[in-house]
């Protein structure tokens, strides 16, 4: 974080929604900036260094996946789209573009903010993975390549480890279906989900990880994956 006090920048053309979460923000400790179009919100986040943006994809002047895109040309800031679209095909193309987190209209205000929190916690640069991870049960060294459950070795299938690996080194966010089948499958695999649907089921038996009340992976339906760091 670049300020004591986090900054949200805030790029939404509907003027409830500003009211809404300038009121929130503020009442949670954020410093908010407010922009309601495309080229302000640019703008603003050029030059007031902003922490984190909540972006609208459905902007006056610009679509928010073009926002999305030209931010993401100078910054790995973390954003979270907030948007009345909810369709599997808007969610992974605005991930895929560099989103790190959506959420769809209406929303809740405290899951809104745990997100934020989450988001803020785990933005580091993005450039290394963690070499260790150990909340006191589960325990992924990637430098040794070893993981354990309870001081108890688990043996991972190679896929295994690796999807295991990706989703821990963006801890906290989710990382789409097609991420993960291109970069350990292959480009041509990235319509195979029914592959990663398996070594997902597997890791979960492993962990003792239960699906409808997950520890450590997370199901964001149609979409992907998420590891609860």
């Amino acid at each position: 974080m670049t300020a004591a006090i986090p900054r949200v920048l805030v790029i939404d053309d509907e003027a409830q929604i500003r009211k809404f979460l300038d009121i929130g923000l503020r009442a949670e400790g954020y410093e908010v900036l407010l922009a309601a179009n495309a080229a302000d919100g640019l703008a603003l986040a050029a030059t007031r260094a902003p922490d984190l943006v909540i972006l609208d994809l459905g902007l006056p002047d610009r679509e928010g996946h073009e926002v999305l895109a030209e931010l993401r040309q100078w910054s790995q800031i973390p954003v979270l789209v907030l948007s009345v679209r909810d369709t599997e095909q808007e969610k992974v193309r605005a991930l895929d573009a560099g989103a790190n987190d959506y959420v769809t209209k209406p929303f809740g205000i405290q899951e809104l903010m745990a997100r934020l929190r989450a988001m803020l916690r785990n933005h580091t640069g993005e450039v290394d993975a963690p070499p260790r991870y150990d909340d006191g049960r589960l325990c992924i060294d990637l430098a040794q390549r070893e993981v354990s459950l309870d001081g108890a070795a688990l043996s991972l299938t190679r896929k295994e480890y690796a999807v295991l690996a990706m989703l821990l080194r963006h801890a906290g966010r989710v990382v789409t279906q097609q991420q993960l089948l291109r970069e350990l499958w292959g480009a041509t695999h990235v319509e195979d989900t029914h592959y990663l649907r398996i070594v997902i089921g597997k890791l979960r038996q492993k962990l003792g990880d239960d699906p409808a009340t997950p520890r450590w992976l997370r199901t964001e339906p149609g979409v992907g994956y998420r590891f609860l760091a």
